[in-house]
């Protein structure tokens, strides 16, 4: 695998930043009524995370556009929302049962399970509030929430892998299976964040083809990755209880193909996806910077 290229912290960290400033503007304060939920909803999007999916689709613009457009920091903070609120609810005792997310206490352990039910719906329709008020042209903005809607929705996207991976636990899992899984319940959202940073910045139908390629064979190699690290990190470096796949018989692309056939996977997906990028040259060099990140992450 090539070498990283040194600048793509920084350019995390200052896609981060962005897209923090954009969730403190559209997010109640924590003193709002009514306090709790909005507590809540702060717990668990200001908890650490990374962004990348706010930083993916700002350099899936930057490849479009030649640079980073005007107001796109509240389109990452819309698919963070969404992103946080399908973690709070994963976490829930209904679901994967976790008492650790991002490093801290999660949303129903330190606000009661009735409160992170309600944070998660809250954080999902102010997403949508956030996606319909993005500056830019109305076409684009639509298609954007189509886009969306449809990659967190049970058809391929976000909550229908969510129910494939509950309904397979304690199962012997299939290439198939796993694939489906990996594709729809995570693969989805990270898909969906680079081809909606494209639209945003003015994405042709061609540009979306090659955009949707590279963001489905990387969002797939983070999944994969992920899976790898619940089986090789401890908990403290994770940020989340490790070992939870293997305890709960998750289906898992280890459980498949095992550890070492897992990273060769990844690391040629990532490879795959940056050729669909091919004609982009230069413009694209961000994006596979945090692509690569992806995969050579270790938490």
């Amino acid at each position: 695998m090539k070498q990283m290229p040194v600048d793509v912290k920084s350019l995390i960290h200052e896609g981060a930043e962005l897209t923090d400033h954009a969730l403190e503007a559209l997010l109640p304060s924590a003193e709002t009524v009514p306090a709790s939920i909005h507590g809540a909803m702060r717990h668990s999007t200001f908890a650490g995370g990374k962004r990348l999916r706010p930083v993916l689709a700002m350099q899936a613009a930057v490849t479009i556009a030649g640079k980073l457009p005007r107001g796109i920091e509240q389109l990452g903070a819309a698919i963070e929302m969404l992103h946080t609120y399908s973690l709070i609810h994963d976490d829930l005792p209904a679901l994967d049962n976790d008492d650790l997310r991002r490093g801290k206490p999660t949303c129903h352990v330190a606000f009661g399970e009735a409160i992170a039910i309600l944070a998660g719906d809250a954080l999902q329709t102010r997403a949508y509030e956030a996606l319909a008020g993005l500056d830019a042209p109305p076409a684009a903005v639509v298609q954007i929430v189509g886009l969306v809607a449809q990659a967190t929705g049970t058809v391929e996207g976000m909550i229908g892998g969510q129910v494939l991976d509950l309904e397979s636990e304690h199962t012997r899992p299939t290439p198939q299976l796993v694939e489906a899984i990996h594709r729809a319940k995570t693969g989805a959202l990270i898909r969906v964040s680079v081809v909606a940073g494209g639209v945003y910045a003015g994405a042709s139908a061609a540009d979306v083809a090659c955009l949707d390629i590279f963001g489905r064979k990387a969002g797939l190699a983070f999944q994969i990755v992920d899976d790898v690290l619940d089986m090789t990190v401890d908990s403290a470096h994770l940020g989340k209880t490790a070992g939870k796949d293997l305890a709960t018989e998750k289906a898992t692309w280890p459980a498949v193909y095992g550890i070492e056939q897992s990273q060769r996977d990844a690391a040629e997906l990532i490879e795959e996806a940056f050729a669909a990028l091919a004609p982009y040259g230069s413009r694209a060099d961000g994006l596979k910077s945090v692509a690569r990140y992806l995969v050579e992450r270790k938490n």
